[in-house]
């Protein structure tokens, strides 16, 4: 029995529609990163890109448990000498792009190099429930219904 690896003609991109309200950003971001790479599939090869494109709408409703909402900082240098700055989540979700907070989990979920790169492309993450990606006709994905953990209630 010979190992399968898969070819880019053996490979089939779907659309795939998330709606992020209400979601833990931990499990949601474990989910989609799964899907980007496309590990749920039988014909998962490492070295391609064989993923669905993602859309995620609602970003800017994510939860997050405990009191990480406060607690967890981002930090990042302007460049400049004392140019380090922070921001909380929940600085960033009433901010001006909420969607980075399920960005940057997704991008962390996944392994870094050039293809990691290239299959973050193919994320498309909408902080309102509106999308320009009608034509692909998406598929539904509820990711609240797989496990009651992945919804955090109240």
């Amino acid at each position: 029995m010979k190992t399968f690896s898969a070819k880019a003609s053996d490979i089939d991109k779907k659309w795939i529609l998330i709606d992020a309200r209400g979601l833990v950003v931990g499990r949601l971001a474990a989910i989609i990163a799964t899907r980007l790479r496309g590990k749920h599939l039988p014909i998962f090869t490492p070295h391609m890109d064989c993923g669905d494109n993602v859309i995620v709408i609602n970003a800017a409703q994510v939860r997050l448990t405990g009191k990480k909402l406060d607690q967890r900082k981002f930090h990042w240098h302007t460049g400049y000498p004392g140019g380090i700055k922070e921001r909380t989540s929940r600085q960033i979700l009433e901010g001006r792009f909420p969607e980075r907070v399920l960005e940057n989990a997704v991008r962390r979920m996944m392994p870094g190099g050039p293809l990691s790169r290239a299959q973050l492309k193919n994320l498309r993450i909408y902080a309102g429930s509106e999308h320009p990606h009608e034509a692909q006709q998406p598929t539904r994905l509820d990711v609240g219904a797989v496990n009651s953990k992945n919804v955090k209630v109240g």
